[in-house]
């Protein structure tokens, strides 16, 4: 009897606890066939170019990467161009042509430095042609020293030992030479340029909620990088250049090789001005680009290097290969731009120079194939071959900017701290400008705010043929009232999958859940397992609103439940390096964009239903209202109504870039109050935000004609998910 009672006891025990568990998707173990669970993409990835099929296309993909871009670089909008207030000293005359140092303020207190060489002789506005170095020692006081000189000469990469000891300096003589205009300019932390060093890299001190300094959290959350310092920096010295009397701003040209071919097409693919571009050695499908100036997040996410040179089209753009990541363009990249030139109608108009004999350089037959490119296209009228003549080298004293009457300006960290705070305050200045009051305004404010969501989130609502949905094999359980399915949404495409659980009363007249026409999507910082309680059964707000005959789905976003072989939820986000988190985030999308597709995806799926009156609605309470709110942003018409929980939170307030909730540029355009003001004028039960709601969800809300669509909740914390569930159900009859 005893036995008898025992095995009862245990059969007892073995139901209750098989009942407590949530419905799976996948086996006991089994993590979601899901590529994000895989290795993550880093610089050193294949990237190739897939050109559009008609110029229309391309209309509408090049806007798109030209605005990652500028998002990417903290350009978008572009930074309050202050006066240049350069200065122009110190001439050597070298015959032919004269050089002079420069210096200017791309921000207040921040300095570009280069040399400005000027062909004598010469009368009327002439070409000119803009110099980014590469990470060449020195930069444009490299030497590359006698050694290395004359084995370039015996296998004839170099003419003249000048030259070769000095290629910088020989690319801007001979464009002098050949009557440009040239402006050869430094990088951040190179040469004359010393107030901030080129990879400062993450440091205690600099990574504060205040004054912070780059590569900290607070930095990127505001889209400040050092690529993005040294691209704003390439665009006010473009207009240093074409601001210059004796300049043709019709006829400028932009070359650079290695980390200047990088500085090239990308300063290239966002300003309309530069007529013709050389990038050298950099361009290709392998590797994007080694170092910190070289790459920012969200860069590179579904494009690379051959498309962004591909944003310079029409516009002639040359292109140089070597023995080294850009050997295979003749196979791989090159053949794909050209198809994209002739595709546009001026196949003529690229141009790869490949000479794989030699490694990784600017030497005299590729500066000779940049001469004959730039001869031709800036219409400098010169009879070809063009040959480069020996010269005279400047010495480091006759090319630096700096001396007694020059003295070099403050730096260090304290210089970086007041440029970014510079830099912030004018970012908020301009983001607050946009603050809708009508309906012109509130079209502006979602083009320049809506467009870098779209960027940081990188994906809307899918198309609803991309993703489909299957059921796993034990497809769905009838608990008591109740019929719960157990399904995995697949987005086969992009080789994503989500496990989830949707719920309904049971209703033998239908077939599935989806015919249900009133959906809420709850998304919970647990997955799925939130819609139950600890038997295994619908939490009593999750049961109100099936008994209210709304269709509950939960879901396990990415690192949540099923994605994990414990359960819990992703504590860090994996990172390709962790001292800077472009490499990682300029690849790859972050863990809350990621999560936020999922839920798309989910709406995706929705939006078939279109034509059958369904109607979607999003809850994310407690710690998941900003994933909601992200989705919300991005899902126009799709979600007919949203409930968010911000929990007070702000992106602002992360401090760590491998924090799964780290968004870069999160904070820049409003934070989330800035992206809640996008789902305007869509109906909105608020909480988190106090007894207010946030100035820029009141104002888009207002100018969008709906002001009585904002419901705030201001209640006690323990009454927040039922006066949520409540409003939710006065909506299916149009109410409040």
């Amino acid at each position: 009897m005893n036995t008898c009672r025992t095995c009862l006891a245990l059969l007892l025990l073995l139901a209750v606890t098989a009942r407590a568990e949530v419905p799976r998707v996948l086996p006991e173990g089994e993590l979601p066939d899901d590529k994000r669970l895989g290795e993550l993409t880093d610089l050193n990835g294949y990237f190739p170019f897939h050109p559009c099929d008609s110029a229309e296309a391309w209309t509408a993909r090049s806007e798109r990467v030209r605005r990652q871009v500028l998002v990417a670089t903290g350009m978008w909008p572009v930074p309050t161009k202050t006066p240049l207030g350069a200065t122009i000293h110190g001439k050597v005359d070298r015959g032919e042509y004269t050089v002079e140092k420069v210096y200017f303020q791309s921000f207040p207190g921040h300095y570009v430095t280069g040399n400005l060489y000027r062909p004598k002789g010469r009368t009327g506005r002439l070409p000119a042609v803009l110099c980014p170095h590469g990470h060449w020692a020195n930069g444009r006081f490299y030497d590359a020293g006698e050694k290395s000189v004359k084995q370039q000469i015996a296998d004839e990469g170099e003419k003249y030992e000048v030259g070769g000891r000095h290629p910088i300096q020989a690319r801007c003589v001979q464009l002098a030479r050949m009557g440009c205009v040239v402006f050869h300019y430094d990088m951040v932390g190179y040469a004359d340029s010393v107030q901030i060093s080129h990879r400062p890299g993450v440091r205690e001190q600099m990574n504060t909620a205040e004054n912070w300094g780059y590569f900290s959290a607070q930095a990127e959350a505001r889209m400040q990088n050092m690529m993005g310092l040294q691209t704003y920096n390439s665009t006010r010295a473009l207009d240093f250049l074409a601001g210059l009397p004796d300049v043709d701003p019709e006829r400028i040209g932009v070359t650079g090789a290695s980390g200047g071919g990088t500085q090239t097409f990308v300063l290239c693919a966002i300003d309309p001005r530069p007529a013709v571009a050389f990038p050298a050695v950099m361009v290709s499908t392998a590797m994007q680009g080694g170092c910190t100036c070289e790459n920012a997040c969200y860069l590179r996410i579904d494009t690379s290097n051959v498309e962004l040179a591909a944003l310079f089209s029409p516009r002639p753009l040359g292109l140089s290969a070597a023995n080294d990541w850009t050997k295979e363009m003749t196979t791989k990249g090159f053949p794909e731009l050209k198809q994209h030139y002739e595709m546009l109608g001026h196949g003529g108009r690229v141009m790869l120079h490949s000479r794989t004999e030699f490694g990784h350089n600017y030497n005299y037959p590729s500066r000779a194939a940049m001469a004959a490119w730039f001869n031709k296209h800036l219409k400098l009228g010169h009879k070809e071959p063009i040959v480069e003549q020996d010269y005279r080298p400047l010495s480091r004293e006759e090319m630096s900017v700096w001396n007694d009457e020059h003295p070099k300006p403050p730096g260090g960290e304290e210089h970086e701290r007041a440029l970014l705070k510079w830099i912030t305050e004018d970012s908020q200045q301009q983001i607050d400008a946009l603050m809708p009051h009508d309906e012109k305004s509130l079209t502006k404010y979602r083009e320049v705010v809506g467009g870098a969501v779209d960027v940081m989130i990188g994906r809307g609502v899918p198309q609803p043929e991309a993703p489909h949905w299957e059921f796993s094999s034990n497809k769905s359980v009838k608990r008591g009232k109740y019929r719960m399915y157990s399904c995995l949404l697949r987005y086969s495409v992009l080789g994503e999958r989500v496990p989830t659980v949707a719920i309904e009363l049971e209703d033998l007249d239908k077939d599935d859940w989806v015919r249900n026409p009133r959906i809420v999507i709850w998304i919970d910082k647990s997955g799925k397992k939130s819609l139950f309680d600890t038997r295994g059964d619908p939490r009593p707000p999750i049961a109100k609103l099936l008994d209210a005959g709304f269709g509950v789905v939960g879901i396990d976003l990415f690192g949540q439940g099923e994605f994990t072989t414990d359960g819990r939820p992703l504590a860090k986000t994996r990172l390709i390096k962790e001292d800077y988190a472009g490499y990682t985030f300029g690849y790859n999308h972050p863990v809350f964009s990621q999560r936020v597709h999922d839920v798309l995806a989910w709406l995706s799926l929705t939006r078939m239903r279109e034509g059958d009156g369904v109607k979607v609605y999003v809850v994310g309470l407690g710690d998941s209202g900003h994933w909601a709110a992200a989705a919300c942003a991005r899902a126009g018409d799709a979600v007919e109504a949203a409930v968010i929980d911000t929990a007070g939170f702000r992106f602002g307030d992360v401090t760590a870039i491998d924090d799964p909730d780290f968004l870069p540029g999160g904070a820049k355009y409003g934070d989330l109050p800035g992206m809640i003001a996008l789902a305007a004028p869509k109906k909105l039960w608020l909480a988190g935000e106090g007894n207010e709601v946030p100035p820029v969800v009141a104002a888009a809300y207002k100018a969008a004609g709906k002001p009585e669509n904002v419901t705030l909740f201001s209640g006690k914390q323990e009454d927040k998910e039922a006066a949520a569930v409540e409003w939710l159900l006065r909506q299916r009859s149009g109410g409040k």
